[in-house]
């Protein structure tokens, strides 16, 4: 068999029209800082500029007015601004958790973390829960059995830092050991069943608190904890909390 010229021309002309350039080419880039030296746009500022306006109104609501500042490092293990988050989702969330339920809420365990500034002295805006708390965390409901709320007065009575905390009396000792304990002012009843509101990251494990992970029945208020302060903030004419005896070292 005489081999086929030309049929080898047609192979190579058609393999050569296939290949591709894949030759590098140079990216050039630049750095641009964004600062002072940057030059704004009319057109932009002057469409943002109603939003803006309604914004700042907003947050610029007086909702309250607070009698002093206060700071969540005011106290070793409960402070004033602390009981005041615990307690606020305490009175706000009780009535949701008894409306579609049918049950009392016993308690509430937030974390000393969570409050990112203090409440200022004077006027309380609608930025201030927004600051306190910039976070979308939510409510939520857990029914915990003896053994789990034990585990957490073991982990109070360890890390002993001002978690906020409502609707419980907790004394320990200076070594740590638990001298005292009641919910709703009464004895802790280890065959009891009891509701706790935590919020859904804590409820994960945030802050090394597992032991709400032990309970497999969860109730989801749908109640962001910022907005339970701006209700809380609204219902009351003047703010002036207190550290109280609900944490303390036993003398």
């Amino acid at each position: 068999m005489l081999f086929n010229f030309s049929r080898l021309a047609i192979i190579i002309l058609v393999l050569a029209s296939c290949q591709h350039d894949y030759s590098k080419n140079q990216v050039k880039s630049e750095r641009i800082s964004i600062n002072s030296s940057l030059q704004n746009d009319s057109k932009i500022d002057q469409f943002i500029a109603p939003y803006r306006a309604r914004l700042e109104a907003s947050m610029n609501q007086v909702l309250s007015y607070s009698a002093g500042e206060y700071s969540k490092t005011d106290g070793e293990l409960n402070t004033a601004i602390g009981n005041l988050m615990a307690d606020a989702v305490f009175e706000r969330t009780s009535p949701i958790l008894k409306q579609r339920h049918g049950l009392n809420l016993d308690m509430v365990l937030l974390n000393h973390g969570g409050i990112r500034a203090p409440l200022p002295k004077g006027p309380v805006l609608m930025k201030t829960p927004f600051n306190i708390m910039p976070f979308e965390n939510k409510v939520v409901v857990v029914q915990m059995q003896g053994d789990a709320v034990l585990d957490m007065i073991k982990y109070l009575s360890v890390v002993r830092r001002a978690h906020p905390i409502s609707g419980m009396t907790l004394q320990i000792s200076k070594s740590g050991k638990m001298t005292f304990f009641e919910i709703q002012n009464k004895a802790f009843d280890p065959n009891k069943i009891y509701n706790v509101a935590t919020n859904d990251y804590l409820y994960k494990g945030g802050d090394r608190m597992d032991f709400f992970q032990s309970s497999d029945t969860i109730f989801d208020m749908d109640y962001k904890i910022r907005a339970v302060l701006i209700d809380y903030f609204q219902s009351k004419d003047t703010l002036n909390p207190t550290a109280d005896n609900r944490f303390t070292y036993d003398n």
